[in-house]
């Protein structure tokens, strides 16, 4: 079920959320806010290659 390319996907999204954890607490909030902001992002960025890769397949 999982591929080696969502094992990346789901690695690059922890990295980027312990990254802005850290740097929410370490008191800067603004560099904080810009690395969370990409957990979503990459995520998305997964689904869409996933559902790209699964249509091709169909064809």
């Amino acid at each position: 079920m999982f591929k080696q390319s969502d094992f990346f996907i789901l690695l690059a999204v922890a990295i980027s959320f312990f990254v802005s954890a850290y740097l929410w607490f370490a008191g800067q909030h603004e560099e904080g806010l810009f690395t969370a902001v990409w957990v979503p992002s990459i995520l998305c960025f997964g689904i869409y290659f996933k559902l790209m890769a699964l249509m091709g397949e169909k064809k």
